[in-house]
């Protein structure tokens, strides 16, 4: 697993995002916000991508970009993207490697059963580093911390 920590230089993304082109973060400006959730369409992750999308406006005021990730594909992304009019991008890992990179692929417990799967977890980036870190994210108020630490940038 990957320890990452603040300060430290973000890892390189160039993922396949809904739409289908590639999104290459190096050529973004402003800060980023990349979000890790472990499925669409299940009732956090579906909060979680509501929340950011309400306060898109507020992220681009601040002049950073949210990006989701998930290992889901380019087309479930999709049919997320139109059954919540998100506005957000999302981002496809599907091999998982961005996801070992930023060390959120985990070993995980539910009901008494162990299985790997994505930690919620959130970066702010800044000029290629690392400005903040939210691991095991609860959802209800992440989304406003988030927008706070972008307004503090």
């Amino acid at each position: 697993m990957t320890d990452l920590q603040i300060g430290d230089a973000a890892p390189a993304v160039s993922l396949p995002r809904d739409g289908g082109e590639m999104l290459d973060m190096a050529t973004l400006d402003g800060p980023a916000v990349r979000y890790f959730y472990p499925r669409d369409d299940t009732p956090g992750c579906t909060k979680e991508a509501i929340g950011f999308t309400e306060h898109l406006d507020a992220f681009t005021k601040a002049g950073a970009h949210i990006l989701g990730v998930s290992k889901d594909t380019v087309a479930k992304h999709e049919k997320f993207i139109s059954k919540h009019g998100l506005k957000i991008a999302l981002l496809s890992d599907a091999d998982g490697d961005v996801c070992e990179r930023y060390g959120v692929w985990v070993q995980k417990q539910m009901y008494g059963k162990t299985y790997d799967g994505i930690e919620r977890a959130t970066y702010l980036i800044k000029d290629g580093t690392i400005a903040q870190i939210w691991r095991k994210v609860k959802v209800p108020g992440h989304v406003d911390d988030v927008l706070d630490a972008v307004k503090a940038l």
